[in-house]
């Protein structure tokens, strides 16, 4: 699973109007997996269409990104390529946890549980081909650019983020600070209230944005050491040191000077050792495998235009949306667009 720095990080609670005039890199399998969890009927089943394809994603995206253009918010969804072999121990857990968590859905819908069966409907959530092809089509027919990352969605957005191609990266994990993006906004594409699985409690989801300068400076450590103390708590690439929480893994961080001192004192103190070859994974994010894209590649592809038939055809004939609902939002984004492009493209980069 993803590295939680949640205890360690800077971060503020912002509104939407705050990145007015702002390109995010959002991590799209990121917000597909919360859309895919969140959008679900009182038993946990997705929304689908009469065919039995899942339509949740469609219509987070739908929704939620004509909001985000409507706030002066440019995004750009980067979707992940081909995983790194590092990833496949982290793959292969979240593919049984998917797998328990989809049978004892069933169990719970056959008991009449409604409480227990959407819970372990989200936990079953997984994003296949066809999730991301028919994400990767509305975005097209939205005039709303994407890009496919090589490998990690999160590095290239971080990476768009480390050369000033976007304002900040959009995602939930903190990983991705540790790819070296300057700025993360979470809870980007989700915020309001949401109810705490099995409990009749709901908190308060804040957009949130978390800076990698002021988290160093409060810190008192640099970015690499922030990748080692990502390394004793366990990020998507290796496995966390049993024993060892955010305190201890600073103050190791702080006493040492290199990564052999590192693990030296990682082993000293909790008697066990890393069980993958950590200067790979510290090579990983320090180097990771990204699209080179230039600002002027991100600039053209911001500025696709609306299909507004192929968008009908899409959500209303083929995934049966509303129409007249379609039509309205496809209308609000054409003219927020059109009112953001007569102030120039450049102004978003």
């Amino acid at each position: 699973m993803a590295v939680d720095l949640s205890k360690l990080v800077s971060k503020r609670t912002i509104t939407l109007d705050e990145l007015n005039g702002k390109a995010i890199a959002i991590d799209a399998f990121n917000v597909l997996y919360q859309f895919l969890s969140i959008i679900r009927q009182p038993d946990g089943t997705p929304l689908m269409d009469k065919n039995g394809e899942v339509t949740s994603h469609l219509s987070g995206i739908f929704y939620r990104t004509i909001e985000l253009v409507g706030k002066g918010i440019s995004p750009i969804y980067v979707f992940d390529g081909v995983p790194s072999l590092m990833k496949k121990r982290t793959i292969e857990a979240r593919m049984r946890r998917r797998q328990e968590a989809n049978v004892a859905w069933k169990e719970a819908v056959e008991k009449g549980d409604l409480a227990r069966a959407k819970s372990q409907a989200q936990a079953s959530t997984r994003v296949n081909k066809e999730i991301v092809e028919s994400s990767r089509v509305l975005l097209g027919l939205l005039g709303i650019p994407f890009i496919n990352a090589p490998s990690e969605g999160e590095a290239q957005a971080s990476y768009m983020c480390s050369k000033d191609m976007v304002y900040a990266a959009g995602s939930q994990d903190y990983d991705t600070l540790l790819f070296g993006s300057e700025r993360v906004v979470r809870n980007l594409t989700f915020s309001g209230r949401r109810k705490l699985p099995m409990k009749n409690v709901y908190v308060k989801v804040e957009t949130e944005m978390v800076n990698l300068k002021d988290t160093l400076s409060s810190l008192g450590i640099n970015r690499d050491q922030l990748i080692w103390l990502g390394l004793m708590l366990g990020t998507d690439f290796n496995e966390g040191i049993d024993g060892i929480g955010p305190k201890t893994a600073l103050k190791i961080v702080k006493e040492c000077k290199d990564v052999d001192q590192m693990r030296r004192a990682v082993i000293e103190k909790s008697g066990g050792d890393f069980k993958e070859d950590i200067l790979d994974v510290i090579d990983l994010f320090k180097n990771p495998e990204v699209n080179p894209v230039d600002l002027e590649e991100v600039k053209k592809s911001a500025e696709a235009k609306l299909d507004r038939e192929g968008l009908v055809a899409f959500m209303c004939d083929r995934h049966g949306f509303d129409k007249e609902r379609v039509e309205k939002f496809a209308d609000i984004l054409a003219k927020t667009r059109s009112a953001n492009g007569q102030r120039g493209i450049d102004k978003w980069f």
